[in-house]
């Protein structure tokens, strides 16, 4: 009887968590899909991606901008006033400066990140673009990169980036990600799915 309750128990959190990621998602890409629109009529679409790229690389860098960010303990005007002295500090432009602070005054800035990435998804794909995220337990050599390309090129785009991570970690394969799509070859995850099925049988 344990088993079903610890199924029933990791089956409604993991619910929970997807519900979760669900609404961060939407929130994300109505936000994006705004600043895009802005970005476009102020035909700055790429000095926009440039500054969104530097901001997301301040956040994974720095701890407390995280904390920051995605504290719920933290009001929102006073997130707003730190983001603000942030921003005008990194010399960002009007529009990304007045764009997050809007996003903090709303209690949204904890989907920062999202926003960040579907701005840059929605860039890419409007430029026929597929950009894949790879994570791999070795470095790839170059058939492999190769074969990885002509995967994304069936799925529609005319020029493929990637963005290589190496995780130790995994046993074996690799985990290719699209946007919100995952080719997930990984024994890790493997293993762990059907642990997760043995522990609700």
């Amino acid at each position: 009887m344990s088993a079903l309750q610890d199924a029933v128990q990791d089956t409604l959190e993991g619910f929970s968590l997807a519900t979760e990621l669900s609404a961060i998602s939407g929130i994300a890409n109505r936000y994006a899909t705004a600043l895009y629109e802005l970005a476009d009529e102020a035909n700055s679409l790429d000095a926009i991606a440039e500054e969104l790229t530097g901001l997301r690389t301040l956040m994974s860098e720095n701890d407390s901008l995280r904390k920051l960010v995605r504290s719920p303990l933290i009001a929102s005007k006073d997130k707003q006033s730190a983001m603000s002295a942030i921003l005008e500090k990194a010399g960002a432009s009007q529009l990304v400066s007045r764009f997050v602070a809007v996003v903090a005054r709303n209690g949204r800035l904890f989907a920062l990140s999202g926003i960040i990435e579907a701005y840059l998804a929605e860039l890419a794909r409007r430029r026929g673009e597929v950009k894949a995220s790879v994570v791999t337990a070795r470095p790839l050599n170059e058939g492999q990169t190769k074969a990885i390309t002509e995967i994304l090129h069936k799925m529609g785009g005319d020029k493929v980036t990637m963005d290589v991570e190496i995780d130790p970690t995994l046993i074996g394969g690799l985990v290719v990600r699209v946007g919100s799509r995952m080719i997930d070859s990984s024994l890790k995850s493997k293993l762990q799915r059907m642990q997760l099925a043995m522990k609700g049988a």
